[in-house]
């Protein structure tokens, strides 16, 4: 069995990372995360918004999608970038949080739907009853997600050997 606490120690430094070493090299990297974030939830959001009837009845969910997912991409891609890097400052942390474990775990569940589930069915001629399901649960696993992150700062850590009691 892995003991990922020693993985994580001797892997990540924290007093040798340079994010924790300069004053405006951690809060850049945190904005340009949370940036991307929005743009990427904010394009899933609108083709969701589409499929639950709200926003541009004139255009398909398809041409909303196809509109919309080259930015989802890239903003997905600097997300989990810039998340891997932040996650370097204090991975123990980081690691022992249940706010952040449910973050990731959500957010991979959110990745594979929206790739599989969601655009299959933005794509397709779905029922109203299945566009209403597939856009209403979407919105709630990404917002879940943000809670998440918003949270990560409120919640305790898991206690692990060694760690704060």
């Amino acid at each position: 069995m892995v003991e990922w606490r020693i993985v994580l120690q001797t892997a990540f430094d924290p007093a040798n990372n340079p994010l924790n070493n300069n004053d405006w090299s951690f809060p850049l990297m945190e904005c340009i995360h949370i940036a991307m974030f929005a743009m990427s939830i904010g394009t899933i959001a609108i083709v969701d918004f589409r499929l639950l009837g709200l926003m541009f009845k004139k255009r398909t969910p398809a041409e909303i999608l196809d509109a919309t997912s080259l930015w989802t991409l890239i903003g997905l891609i600097v997300v989990i970038t810039s998340g891997l890097i932040i996650f370097t400052t204090d991975p123990l942390s980081y690691f022992y949080n249940y706010s952040f474990r449910y973050k990731m775990i959500a957010l991979l569940v959110a990745i594979v739907y929206n790739y599989t589930i969601h655009r299959k069915v933005a794509k397709s001629n779905s029922s109203a009853a299945v566009n209403v399901m597939v856009g209403g649960f979407s919105l709630l696993l990404w917002i879940s997600i943000v809670f998440a992150g918003i949270f990560y700062a409120f919640t305790e850590e898991l206690h692990y050997v060694g760690g704060p009691n």
